[in-house]
């Protein structure tokens, strides 16, 4: 008897024993296993809707310079890079054979004029010949001055495409002999392609004389910022299916650091808020595992699944009134918050976006709130 008891109390005081070692464990394990949640906090701050593409710079205008008569070049004045003013000469083509077209036309015109004097009786036939003749000097004198090529305007020489030596033939096209590039040194162009779905952004950025930002690679660290929009061009491209239109953008060059044929990436500035709420687009693109989720805001995955769904398997059944309200109901959106053992929803209405915050436009969230963008990996 007495036996049985001591084994009974050291049975108890085991079985206290391993109670007392195992909620620990227990409770160890549960909070080894239960999630961690990654976290941003709502923010107080500026918002910069903007648009993205890449083009090309270009010159304002380029005039192409070349040549009304034929023959070889006989002297170069200038050479790339080179500024010229309106009518200094760049080049010169043999004049010899015009110069005795000059003489030829001079020894008729004073035969001409004898002939009138001696020949009364054909006065009227001498005044028409004699206006020949001062037609075909004229003429002679044009093209002996066509000889002497001079820059229509002032600008930089950005090509030259003759040397000396080289005969120009125009009988049946002008030559082309340099390019020249009119104020270069004070406004380039960006010659950028946007996207069908984002010209309507660009129109109201234009009406609204929004900045244009942009960097080249010559210059990876500099920030461009003194853009703008001049024109949204109607002639729409087709490449692989994707309708692009040309956006040309004015920029200062003062510096000459823009040179024709570079890249660069521009960014169009849509709409500048500041002092606004913010909430991390991380915060947005979360998706919840449903078991995390408290049974209560569940219906709201389901919703959400739902709505996907649908939008994907009728969007080309949709008719423009039911495409723009599904658009405008976008803006309802839903973050969630971790409350104890499960994570609940916050609905929210939202604004614009940039790269990293989207506006927030009402919704009970506050800067304390920890929105979850993310689960932690567990530690091994």
């Amino acid at each position: 008897m007495k036996t049985g008891l001591i084994w009974a109390a050291i049975l108890a005081v085991l079985g206290t024993a391993v109670g007392f070692s195992v909620q620990p464990a227990m409770r160890y394990f549960a909070e080894r296993n239960r999630p961690r949640w990654k976290t941003q906090s709502m923010v107080i701050g500026e918002i910069i809707q903007s648009v993205n593409s890449t083009g090309k710079v270009e010159p304002v205008r380029r005039v192409s310079v070349g040549a009304s008569v034929s023959g070889p070049v006989s002297e170069l004045y200038v050479d790339f890079n080179e500024k010229v003013i309106e009518g200094q000469l760049m080049a010169k083509i043999d004049q010899r054979l015009y110069k005795a077209n000059d003489f030829i036309s001079e020894a008729e015109l004073d035969q001409i004029k004898f002939m009138r004097m001696t020949r009364d009786a054909e006065l009227q036939v001498a005044k028409t010949n004699v206006e020949q003749g001062q037609a075909q000097l004229d003429n002679s004198e044009a093209n002996l001055n066509f000889t002497e090529i001079r820059s229509p305007c002032d600008g930089i020489v950005i090509d030259r495409k003759i040397d000396i030596g080289q005969t120009l033939a125009a009988q049946f096209q002008t030559p082309e002999m340099f390019v020249v590039a009119p104020s270069m040194d004070k406004k380039m162009h960006i010659y950028a392609s946007v996207d069908e779905a984002d010209i309507g952004l660009i129109r109201r950025a234009q009406t609204q004389s929004q900045v244009v930002r942009f960097t080249v690679d010559a210059y990876p660290d500099e920030l461009f910022d003194q853009g703008t929009i001049v024109q949204v061009r109607l002639s729409s491209k087709e490449e692989q299916n994707v309708i692009t239109y040309p956006v040309i953008v004015e920029t200062p060059n003062t510096d000459l650091k823009l040179l024709p044929g570079m890249t660069a990436s521009l960014s169009f500035q849509i709409e500048k808020r500041s002092g606004v709420k913010k909430i991390p687009n991380a915060a947005l693109r979360f998706y919840p595992p449903r078991e995390r989720v408290h049974p209560d805001d569940q219906k709201i995955l389901d919703g959400n699944a739902e709505q996907k769904e649908s939008v994907a398997d009728s969007a080309k059944m949709m008719s423009a009134d039911e495409k723009a309200d599904a658009s405008k109901s976008q803006t309802s959106r839903h973050v969630w918050v971790s409350d104890g053992e499960f994570l609940r929803a916050k609905a929210i209405q939202v604004g614009v976006s940039d790269n990293r915050y989207t506006e927030l436009l009402s919704g009970d969230v506050s800067e304390e709130d920890l929105l979850v963008v993310g689960e932690e990996p567990k530690k091994k």
